[in-house]
């Protein structure tokens, strides 16, 4: 996996050493106790203590380590005229607008296993019980359904909360979240694990993910996690390689035009459009939000749920979180559909699917259902909505023979003839139209390496593919980043492989240099002497421009595809 070698060591959670991989099964530590600024770390998985309250307990019982934060009783204000909405007051006075749907059922003497559902940026908290959000998995009345009151709430900044967005802040939203659980503990119809500790779980997309993965870094009363197309690292996913996501950035300021949002939000997308960098206070501010180095003091499980075609917070971003929760020996799972913040232009295969992964892993850790099976630790989709199944990630790609395309040519460093928009379509919703403009497309203007599928069999390419070039190049003078783009399209269908494109630095003096880099990751299902273009170009809509004005001579390039072994069908 790429991670950039260039972050300070002041920042160091947004450095990540891949461990070896290992398959450990006992958690770590138990939480520690609350330090000064409310935070509680995470508790061993155990079982349920004689005495403690409700009918199932869940998979983080109130045993020792696990210490709910020392806290005032917390002043919740009903709205009037919406019976489910009241204003909860934060740990800095900061109202949240909460939205409160219990179960019929659920009382004092019946009380219930609660799921808190996050919304995605600039979205106040969902109330709509029967339909499913722009990123949502499940709504309010699956949830129900499956046995859980269930609590939203718009995040301080949007909606009718106060404050103003801080980017899933540690030190702001995760210690909101941890004044929701508070008051979750008071109420009656709510379940217990112990005094102060609510029988709960988190569910939620995109923004929705990143406040549970900070939230149960600092909170042990989590007691499972669904974090669907969330990050791990804001360098790496809005900037990888230095190299700003301007398409992104664009529609993520747009949808909080009217909300309130740190300036520093406003800040990195100005100067990142008129230099295509960001300042140095604007990338350290974004590279202290979200879960980065927080995501190894979380002992919550968690399924980890990615999308193929997600061109925001890419798979990469998935995988390093499920192979730091899984080498700590936390159970943890993955599942990769074709969706997230991207438009799905092949096969969507069975979205009821998912959802009932998602439902088994909140009945296997949070009612603490042990008869539950949760299916394999990690499944996935193709292109053609066939869904895979596997015991890992990695599947034992080292066991099989990439496939390999090389080539050479030069590539003039024009605006013109870049990848994007498609044209292809996709959904119809709100998210597919927004996307399109922003989504890769082949190219006119381009540096074509064919590459086929050798032998008699298909085989499923799965992973980050490796980039490999010797070139040269001069460009014009200018402050702009120096960088052309990477993708493949499948030549079959005229798509790029999971809408993903990767930005290459490259140094254009004149002079001869090298460069090796991993591709983002995809999944394709290749057919025996089916063909994959990489085109390697000198804009996209995906990312701001670069440095224009001259032109790039590869004299050799070469392009390997991971082929997979341990995946099947299923």
């Amino acid at each position: 996996m790429h991670r950039p070698d260039d972050i300070p060591k002041r920042h160091a959670r947004w450095r990540l050493v891949i461990p070896v991989l290992v398959t450990a099964v006992a958690l770590v530590a138990a939480c520690s106790s609350t330090d000064e600024a409310g935070r509680t770390g995470g508790s061993p998985v155990a079982s349920a203590p004689e005495g403690t309250s409700g009918a199932t307990p869940g998979s983080q019982l109130p045993a020792e380590g696990c210490e709910p934060p020392d806290a005032s009783p917390v002043a919740a204000t009903p709205v009037p005229g919406v019976a489910s909405d009241l204003d909860i007051e934060s740990f800095d006075g900061t109202r949240i607008r909460t939205h409160w749907f219990p179960l019929d059922d659920a009382s004092a003497a019946a009380p219930r296993p609660t799921v808190l559902m996050g919304p995605g940026w600039g979205l106040p908290g969902d109330t709509a019980v029967e339909s499913v959000g722009v990123l949502g998995a499940l709504n309010i009345g699956s949830l129900r359904d499956a046995g859980y009151n269930v609590l939203t709430w718009d995040p301080r900044g949007f909606g009718q909360s106060g404050g103003s967005a801080e980017v899933d802040s540690v030190d702001f939203e995760a210690r909101d979240v941890q004044q929701l659980l508070n008051w979750l503990a008071t109420m009656p119809e709510v379940q217990l694990d112990g005094p102060g500790d609510p029988t709960a779980g988190m569910v939620g997309g995109s923004y929705g993910g990143g406040i549970q993965l900070v939230t149960a870094a600092i909170d042990c009363r989590v007691d499972a996690l669904v974090p669907v197309v969330a990050w791990h690292s804001l360098g790496t996913s809005l900037y990888k390689s230095d190299t700003f996501k301007q398409g992104w950035a664009t529609i993520l300021s747009g949808v909080t035009a009217t909300a309130s949002v740190d300036p520093h939000v406003a800040s990195a997308n100005a100067s990142a459009t008129s230099t295509g960098r960001l300042s140095e206070e604007d990338r350290d501010w974004f590279l202290d939000r979200g879960p980065a180095q927080l995501v190894e003091d979380i002992t919550a499980p968690t399924l980890v749920v990615g999308g193929t075609v997600d061109t925001l917070f890419t798979l990469d971003e998935d995988i390093t979180n499920f192979q730091i929760l899984r080498d700590n020996g936390v159970p943890t799972a993955m599942y990769w559909f074709c969706g997230g913040h991207g438009a799905c232009l092949t096969e969507p295969g069975d979205p009821a699917r998912m959802q009932s992964a998602i439902i088994s892993w909140l009945d296997r850790y949070v009612k603490g259902d042990e008869g539950i099976d949760t299916g394999p630790r990690f499944q996935l989709l193709d292109q053609n909505g066939v869904h895979y199944v596997a015991d890992d990630y990695p599947t034992g790609s080292d066991e099989a023979d990439p496939i390999v395309g090389s080539g050479s040519g030069e590539l003039e460093l024009v605006a013109e003839g870049g990848a994007g928009p498609s044209t292809a379509g996709g959904g119809a919703g709100l998210l597919d139209r927004l996307v399109g403009p922003i989504t890769p497309a082949r190219a006119t203007n381009a540096v074509d390496v064919e590459v086929t599928t050798p032998g008699s069999s298909p085989q499923l390419v799965l992973g980050a593919p490796t980039l490999s070039a010797t070139y040269r190049g001069t460009v014009a003078d200018g402050e702009r980043p120096t960088r052309v783009f990477a993708q493949l399209v499948d030549d079959a269908t005229g798509l790029v492989l999971g809408n993903q494109i990767t930005p290459i630095p490259v140094t254009l003096d004149g002079e001869e240099h090298e460069v090796r880099i991993p591709l983002e990751v995809v999944v394709f299902h290749a057919t025996p002497r089916a063909t994959v273009t990489l085109q390697l170009v000198a804009t996209t809509t995906a990312y701001g421009q670069p440095r224009l004005g001259g032109a790039v001579t590869f004299s050799a390039i070469e392009v390997s595809l991971p082929v997979v072994t341990g995946v099947m069908p299923g």
